[in-house]
Protein backbone atom coordinates (compact mmCIF):
# COMPACT_ATOMS: atom_id res chain seq x y z
CA UNK A 1 0.00 0.00 0.00
CA UNK A 2 1.17 3.24 -0.55
CA UNK A 3 0.37 5.72 1.95
CA UNK A 4 -0.21 9.15 1.70
CA UNK A 5 0.87 10.82 5.10
CA UNK A 6 4.29 11.61 4.17
CA UNK A 7 5.14 13.43 7.56
CA UNK A 8 5.76 17.10 7.96
CA UNK A 9 6.04 19.34 4.38
CA UNK A 10 9.10 21.45 4.48
CA UNK A 11 9.53 25.16 3.51
CA UNK A 12 13.08 25.36 1.78
CA UNK A 13 14.48 28.42 2.46
CA UNK A 14 16.67 29.75 -0.08
CA UNK A 15 19.94 27.89 1.76
CA UNK A 16 18.35 24.69 1.28
CA UNK A 17 17.47 23.46 4.64
CA UNK A 18 13.94 22.79 5.16
CA UNK A 19 11.51 24.35 8.39
CA UNK A 20 8.27 22.57 8.96
CA UNK A 21 5.56 25.03 8.00
CA UNK A 22 1.84 24.62 8.24
CA UNK A 23 -0.75 27.07 8.78
CA UNK A 24 -4.25 28.00 8.21
CA UNK A 25 -5.78 30.23 5.40
CA UNK A 26 -9.33 30.80 4.84
CA UNK A 27 -11.47 27.37 5.55
CA UNK A 28 -9.19 25.19 5.23
CA UNK A 29 -5.50 23.90 7.57
CA UNK A 30 -3.05 24.48 4.00
CA UNK A 31 0.65 24.27 3.27
CA UNK A 32 1.83 27.93 2.58
CA UNK A 33 4.68 29.37 0.56
CA UNK A 34 7.28 26.39 -1.28
CA UNK A 35 6.07 23.67 0.61
CA UNK A 36 4.07 22.75 -2.22
CA UNK A 37 6.78 21.27 -3.53
CA UNK A 38 6.86 18.30 -1.62
CA UNK A 39 4.34 17.37 -4.19
CA UNK A 40 7.76 15.35 -5.64
CA UNK A 41 7.69 13.31 -2.86
CA UNK A 42 3.95 12.34 -3.26
CA UNK A 43 3.25 8.99 -5.11
CA UNK A 44 -0.24 8.71 -6.52
CA UNK A 45 -1.97 5.30 -5.78
CA UNK A 46 -4.05 2.62 -7.54
CA UNK A 47 -7.72 3.82 -7.85
CA UNK A 48 -8.17 0.44 -4.90
CA UNK A 49 -5.95 2.05 -2.79
CA UNK A 50 -6.55 5.61 -3.16
CA UNK A 51 -10.66 4.34 -2.51
CA UNK A 52 -10.34 2.19 0.19
CA UNK A 53 -6.86 2.25 2.09
CA UNK A 54 -5.73 5.89 1.98
CA UNK A 55 -7.18 9.22 2.36
CA UNK A 56 -5.88 12.86 1.13
CA UNK A 57 -4.42 14.80 4.52
CA UNK A 58 -5.20 18.52 3.43
CA UNK A 59 -3.12 19.51 6.37
CA UNK A 60 0.32 18.08 5.25
CA UNK A 61 0.15 17.22 1.40
CA UNK A 62 0.33 19.83 -1.44
CA UNK A 63 -2.68 22.01 -2.39
CA UNK A 64 -1.23 21.75 -6.11
CA UNK A 65 -3.61 20.06 -8.52
CA UNK A 66 -2.26 16.50 -9.75
CA UNK A 67 -4.38 17.03 -12.95
CA UNK A 68 -3.67 19.32 -15.96
CA UNK A 69 -5.96 19.66 -18.09
CA UNK A 70 -4.85 22.04 -20.44
CA UNK A 71 -0.75 21.82 -21.13
CA UNK A 72 0.63 22.61 -24.49
CA UNK A 73 3.37 20.26 -25.53
CA UNK A 74 4.22 22.39 -28.60
CA UNK A 75 4.71 25.81 -28.65
CA UNK A 76 3.32 28.60 -31.55
CA UNK A 77 6.95 28.55 -33.43
CA UNK A 78 10.51 27.21 -32.48
CA UNK A 79 11.85 24.51 -30.56
CA UNK A 80 9.49 22.47 -28.26
CA UNK A 81 10.72 21.48 -24.63
CA UNK A 82 11.60 17.34 -25.31
CA UNK A 83 8.80 15.27 -25.06
CA UNK A 84 10.25 13.26 -22.48
CA UNK A 85 11.86 16.32 -20.38
CA UNK A 86 8.30 17.64 -20.04
CA UNK A 87 6.86 14.23 -19.19
CA UNK A 88 9.81 14.56 -16.50
CA UNK A 89 8.16 18.39 -15.25
CA UNK A 90 5.16 16.49 -14.50
CA UNK A 91 6.48 13.52 -12.49
CA UNK A 92 8.67 15.89 -10.59
CA UNK A 93 5.98 18.12 -9.61
CA UNK A 94 3.32 15.57 -8.84
CA UNK A 95 1.29 15.92 -12.01
CA UNK A 96 -0.21 12.22 -12.51
CA UNK A 97 -2.57 13.05 -15.38
CA UNK A 98 -2.33 15.44 -18.40
CA UNK A 99 -4.33 16.86 -21.46
CA UNK A 100 -1.66 16.74 -24.35
CA UNK A 101 -2.65 19.67 -26.23
CA UNK A 102 -0.73 20.51 -29.31
CA UNK A 103 -1.31 24.58 -30.27
CA UNK A 104 -3.70 25.48 -33.03
CA UNK A 105 -2.37 28.63 -34.20
CA UNK A 106 1.32 27.32 -35.36
CA UNK A 107 3.66 30.41 -36.59
CA UNK A 108 5.27 30.14 -40.41
CA UNK A 109 8.59 27.89 -40.32
CA UNK A 110 10.42 30.47 -41.54
CA UNK A 111 9.62 32.52 -38.66
CA UNK A 112 11.72 33.23 -35.59
CA UNK A 113 9.06 33.92 -33.44
CA UNK A 114 8.31 31.86 -30.59
CA UNK A 115 5.19 33.73 -29.60
CA UNK A 116 2.67 35.42 -31.16
CA UNK A 117 2.14 38.23 -29.37
CA UNK A 118 6.36 39.12 -30.51
CA UNK A 119 5.01 38.98 -34.32
CA UNK A 120 2.37 41.42 -34.70
CA UNK A 121 1.36 40.69 -38.63
CA UNK A 122 2.90 37.33 -38.62
CA UNK A 123 -0.16 34.46 -39.51
CA UNK A 124 -1.53 32.35 -37.17
CA UNK A 125 -2.33 29.13 -38.92
CA UNK A 126 -4.45 25.85 -38.12
CA UNK A 127 -2.31 22.65 -38.55
CA UNK A 128 -1.98 18.61 -37.99
CA UNK A 129 1.74 19.09 -37.27
CA UNK A 130 1.93 19.48 -33.38
CA UNK A 131 -0.82 16.93 -32.92
CA UNK A 132 0.95 14.30 -35.50
CA UNK A 133 4.89 15.49 -33.16
CA UNK A 134 2.79 14.88 -29.88
CA UNK A 135 1.03 11.55 -31.26
CA UNK A 136 4.89 10.24 -32.23
CA UNK A 137 5.98 11.03 -28.75
CA UNK A 138 3.47 9.18 -27.21
CA UNK A 139 4.08 6.22 -29.74
CA UNK A 140 8.10 6.53 -29.31
CA UNK A 141 8.55 7.18 -25.96
CA UNK A 142 5.28 5.31 -24.07
CA UNK A 143 5.82 7.46 -20.99
CA UNK A 144 4.93 5.62 -18.10
CA UNK A 145 3.70 6.74 -14.26
CA UNK A 146 1.85 9.49 -15.93
CA UNK A 147 -1.32 9.53 -18.15
CA UNK A 148 -1.57 11.37 -21.15
CA UNK A 149 -4.99 12.32 -23.20
CA UNK A 150 -3.89 12.94 -26.89
CA UNK A 151 -6.04 15.98 -27.75
CA UNK A 152 -6.74 17.50 -31.69
CA UNK A 153 -5.71 20.93 -31.66
CA UNK A 154 -5.56 21.36 -35.54
CA UNK A 155 -9.50 22.20 -36.01
CA UNK A 156 -10.18 25.49 -37.61
CA UNK A 157 -13.59 26.80 -36.24
CA UNK A 158 -14.16 29.56 -38.70
CA UNK A 159 -13.50 26.04 -41.63
CA UNK A 160 -15.88 23.71 -39.89
CA UNK A 161 -15.93 21.54 -43.23
CA UNK A 162 -12.15 20.78 -43.05
CA UNK A 163 -12.43 19.66 -39.36
CA UNK A 164 -13.86 15.94 -40.68
CA UNK A 165 -10.82 15.47 -42.82
CA UNK A 166 -8.29 15.59 -40.14
CA UNK A 167 -10.16 13.76 -37.72
CA UNK A 168 -10.17 10.50 -40.43
CA UNK A 169 -6.39 11.42 -41.30
CA UNK A 170 -5.49 10.91 -37.21
CA UNK A 171 -7.61 7.93 -36.83
CA UNK A 172 -5.92 6.16 -39.65
CA UNK A 173 -2.54 7.06 -38.30
CA UNK A 174 -3.30 6.70 -34.67
CA UNK A 175 -6.38 5.03 -34.14
CA UNK A 176 -7.91 5.57 -30.70
CA UNK A 177 -5.16 7.42 -29.11
CA UNK A 178 -6.95 10.96 -29.48
CA UNK A 179 -9.45 11.38 -26.75
CA UNK A 180 -9.74 15.02 -26.59
CA UNK A 181 -10.30 18.04 -28.78
CA UNK A 182 -8.46 21.36 -28.22
CA UNK A 183 -8.03 24.15 -26.73
CA UNK A 184 -9.50 25.34 -30.24
CA UNK A 185 -10.21 28.90 -30.99
CA UNK A 186 -13.77 30.23 -31.12
CA UNK A 187 -12.99 34.09 -30.62
CA UNK A 188 -9.26 35.24 -29.23
CA UNK A 189 -8.53 38.56 -29.02
CA UNK A 190 -5.19 38.55 -28.56
CA UNK A 191 -4.37 36.61 -31.82
CA UNK A 192 -6.76 38.87 -33.87
CA UNK A 193 -3.55 41.15 -35.34
CA UNK A 194 -2.23 37.39 -36.24
CA UNK A 195 -5.04 37.52 -39.07
CA UNK A 196 -6.87 35.10 -36.99
CA UNK A 197 -10.58 34.35 -38.73
CA UNK A 198 -13.30 34.56 -35.35
CA UNK A 199 -15.97 31.46 -36.47
CA UNK A 200 -19.57 32.80 -36.59
CA UNK A 201 -23.02 32.22 -35.74
CA UNK A 202 -23.20 30.54 -39.47
CA UNK A 203 -19.97 28.72 -38.42
CA UNK A 204 -21.06 27.46 -35.68
CA UNK A 205 -24.04 25.94 -37.11
CA UNK A 206 -21.84 23.97 -39.62
CA UNK A 207 -19.75 22.25 -36.73
CA UNK A 208 -22.48 19.55 -36.65
CA UNK A 209 -20.27 16.61 -38.53
CA UNK A 210 -17.98 16.61 -36.32
CA UNK A 211 -19.43 17.76 -32.89
CA UNK A 212 -21.59 14.47 -33.77
CA UNK A 213 -18.58 12.14 -34.06
CA UNK A 214 -17.43 13.90 -30.51
CA UNK A 215 -20.39 13.26 -29.42
CA UNK A 216 -20.56 9.27 -30.43
CA UNK A 217 -17.03 8.96 -28.77
CA UNK A 218 -17.33 11.13 -25.65
CA UNK A 219 -14.73 13.15 -26.97
CA UNK A 220 -14.16 16.36 -24.67
CA UNK A 221 -14.25 19.68 -26.42
CA UNK A 222 -12.02 22.46 -25.12
CA UNK A 223 -12.68 26.14 -26.76
CA UNK A 224 -11.42 29.26 -26.31
CA UNK A 225 -13.92 31.84 -26.83
CA UNK A 226 -13.06 35.30 -25.02
CA UNK A 227 -16.49 36.43 -22.77
CA UNK A 228 -15.19 40.21 -24.32
CA UNK A 229 -13.14 42.56 -23.21
CA UNK A 230 -13.18 45.83 -20.65
CA UNK A 231 -14.35 48.05 -23.44
CA UNK A 232 -17.61 45.60 -23.55
CA UNK A 233 -17.21 42.69 -20.58
CA UNK A 234 -19.87 40.45 -22.51
CA UNK A 235 -19.08 41.18 -26.57
CA UNK A 236 -19.05 37.54 -27.60
CA UNK A 237 -20.72 35.90 -25.19
CA UNK A 238 -23.42 35.35 -27.69
CA UNK A 239 -21.10 32.46 -29.36
CA UNK A 240 -20.57 30.30 -26.59
CA UNK A 241 -24.34 30.49 -25.67
CA UNK A 242 -24.93 29.29 -29.36
CA UNK A 243 -22.21 26.66 -29.08
CA UNK A 244 -23.82 25.27 -25.72
CA UNK A 245 -27.60 25.79 -27.33
CA UNK A 246 -26.81 24.02 -30.50
CA UNK A 247 -24.55 21.05 -28.98
CA UNK A 248 -26.18 20.73 -25.61
CA UNK A 249 -25.08 16.81 -25.79
CA UNK A 250 -21.56 17.26 -26.35
CA UNK A 251 -19.04 17.75 -23.56
CA UNK A 252 -18.06 21.20 -23.41
CA UNK A 253 -15.30 22.68 -21.76
CA UNK A 254 -14.72 26.92 -21.51
CA UNK A 255 -11.31 27.62 -21.31
CA UNK A 256 -10.75 29.75 -18.29
CA UNK A 257 -13.80 30.70 -18.08
CA UNK A 258 -14.11 32.94 -20.97
CA UNK A 259 -11.62 35.56 -19.37
CA UNK A 260 -8.58 36.80 -20.99
CA UNK A 261 -5.66 39.53 -20.95
CA UNK A 262 -8.14 41.84 -22.39
CA UNK A 263 -10.90 41.66 -20.01
CA UNK A 264 -9.40 42.57 -16.46
CA UNK A 265 -11.86 44.47 -14.92
CA UNK A 266 -15.07 42.36 -14.98
CA UNK A 267 -17.08 42.18 -11.84
CA UNK A 268 -16.39 39.14 -10.70
CA UNK A 269 -20.21 39.05 -9.16
CA UNK A 270 -21.36 39.76 -12.63
CA UNK A 271 -19.27 37.06 -14.15
CA UNK A 272 -20.02 34.82 -11.67
CA UNK A 273 -23.54 35.27 -12.61
CA UNK A 274 -22.81 34.84 -15.58
CA UNK A 275 -21.53 31.29 -15.46
CA UNK A 276 -23.74 30.15 -12.75
CA UNK A 277 -26.60 30.63 -15.22
CA UNK A 278 -25.19 28.78 -18.05
CA UNK A 279 -24.10 26.06 -16.09
CA UNK A 280 -27.44 25.80 -14.59
CA UNK A 281 -28.74 25.55 -17.93
CA UNK A 282 -26.18 23.03 -19.98
CA UNK A 283 -25.77 20.63 -17.74
CA UNK A 284 -22.60 18.93 -20.25
CA UNK A 285 -20.33 22.10 -19.58
CA UNK A 286 -17.37 22.33 -17.78
CA UNK A 287 -15.17 25.36 -16.74
CA UNK A 288 -11.49 25.03 -17.17
CA UNK A 289 -9.58 27.43 -14.21
CA UNK A 290 -6.45 27.18 -16.61
CA UNK A 291 -3.66 30.01 -16.85
CA UNK A 292 -2.74 32.24 -14.37
CA UNK A 293 -4.10 35.05 -15.96
CA UNK A 294 -7.30 34.12 -13.36
CA UNK A 295 -5.15 34.00 -10.49
CA UNK A 296 -3.64 37.17 -11.31
CA UNK A 297 -5.89 39.37 -12.39
CA UNK A 298 -9.16 37.78 -10.07
CA UNK A 299 -8.85 35.30 -7.43
CA UNK A 300 -5.55 37.14 -5.95
CA UNK A 301 -7.65 40.42 -4.96
CA UNK A 302 -8.79 40.88 -1.85
CA UNK A 303 -12.54 39.64 -1.44
CA UNK A 304 -12.66 37.92 -4.70
CA UNK A 305 -10.49 34.49 -4.29
CA UNK A 306 -13.95 33.75 -1.19
CA UNK A 307 -16.19 34.58 -4.06
CA UNK A 308 -15.11 32.40 -6.66
CA UNK A 309 -14.26 29.36 -4.14
CA UNK A 310 -18.12 30.08 -3.02
CA UNK A 311 -19.14 29.20 -6.76
CA UNK A 312 -17.03 26.86 -7.52
CA UNK A 313 -18.13 25.39 -4.08
CA UNK A 314 -22.04 25.43 -5.01
CA UNK A 315 -20.79 23.57 -8.29
CA UNK A 316 -18.08 21.15 -7.16
CA UNK A 317 -18.76 19.27 -10.20
CA UNK A 318 -18.13 21.53 -13.09
CA UNK A 319 -14.39 22.66 -13.63
CA UNK A 320 -11.12 20.96 -14.12
CA UNK A 321 -7.67 22.85 -13.43
CA UNK A 322 -5.08 23.57 -16.00
CA UNK A 323 -1.99 25.42 -16.32
CA UNK A 324 -1.99 26.52 -20.10
CA UNK A 325 1.98 26.00 -19.98
CA UNK A 326 2.81 26.33 -23.72
CA UNK A 327 6.63 23.98 -23.81
CA UNK A 328 8.66 26.23 -25.86
CA UNK A 329 12.22 25.56 -25.36
CA UNK A 330 13.38 29.38 -23.46
CA UNK A 331 11.13 27.51 -20.56
CA UNK A 332 12.43 25.21 -17.77
CA UNK A 333 11.22 22.75 -15.04
CA UNK A 334 11.00 25.84 -12.99
CA UNK A 335 8.84 27.69 -15.11
CA UNK A 336 6.20 25.02 -14.93
CA UNK A 337 6.58 24.77 -11.42
CA UNK A 338 5.64 28.26 -10.68
CA UNK A 339 2.38 28.33 -13.33
CA UNK A 340 1.29 24.79 -11.57
CA UNK A 341 1.53 26.73 -8.38
CA UNK A 342 0.00 29.64 -9.14
CA UNK A 343 -2.77 28.22 -11.09
CA UNK A 344 -3.72 25.48 -7.86
CA UNK A 345 -3.57 28.65 -4.93
CA UNK A 346 -7.65 28.64 -5.85
CA UNK A 347 -7.64 25.06 -4.38
CA UNK A 348 -6.63 26.57 -1.08
CA UNK A 349 -9.90 28.03 -0.77
CA UNK A 350 -12.11 25.20 -1.41
CA UNK A 351 -13.70 23.24 0.79
CA UNK A 352 -13.12 19.37 0.55
CA UNK A 353 -15.70 18.38 -1.82
CA UNK A 354 -14.88 20.84 -4.29
CA UNK A 355 -10.61 20.24 -3.90
CA UNK A 356 -11.19 16.77 -4.44
CA UNK A 357 -13.00 16.85 -7.78
CA UNK A 358 -11.23 19.39 -9.22
CA UNK A 359 -7.24 19.67 -7.30
CA UNK A 360 -7.48 15.46 -6.90
CA UNK A 361 -9.08 15.03 -10.21
CA UNK A 362 -12.50 13.45 -9.80
CA UNK A 363 -14.06 15.85 -12.50
CA UNK A 364 -11.34 15.33 -14.72
CA UNK A 365 -11.41 11.22 -14.55
CA UNK A 366 -15.37 11.48 -14.92
CA UNK A 367 -15.17 13.81 -18.08
CA UNK A 368 -12.93 11.11 -19.94
CA UNK A 369 -14.40 8.16 -18.54
CA UNK A 370 -11.18 7.28 -16.82
CA UNK A 371 -11.61 4.20 -14.36
CA UNK A 372 -9.53 6.09 -11.71
CA UNK A 373 -11.19 7.20 -8.06
CA UNK A 374 -9.67 10.42 -6.66
CA UNK A 375 -8.64 9.49 -2.94
CA UNK A 376 -11.45 10.74 -0.06
CA UNK A 377 -10.24 13.37 1.77
CA UNK A 378 -9.47 13.05 5.37
CA UNK A 379 -11.56 13.85 8.08
CA UNK A 380 -9.79 16.57 10.62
Amino acid sequence: MINFDCGPVVNRAANGEGVPHVHRLGRKSVISGAAWVAATAVLWPTAASAAEEACFDREKQPYTSVVDGHLHFRPFGGEAVPFKEMVGYLKKSGVRHASVFGIGQRLPVNSDCTYYLDCPGTAVTPSLKNDMANAENVVEFKPKDVDLTLSMTFPDLADPDSVPAGMRMLDKEYPGMFRWMGEVNLIKQAILPNQHEPADLDDIRRWAPFMERLREREIPLTIHSDLGNNENPTQYLHLMREVLKRYPENKIVWAHMGLSKELTTMKPDRHIRIMKKLLDRHPNLTLDLSWRVLEDTYFSKTGIREKYADFLDAYPERAIPGTDFVASRNKNYKVYEQELEVTSRINKALGDEAFRNIALGQNYFELLGIKETAPQICEA
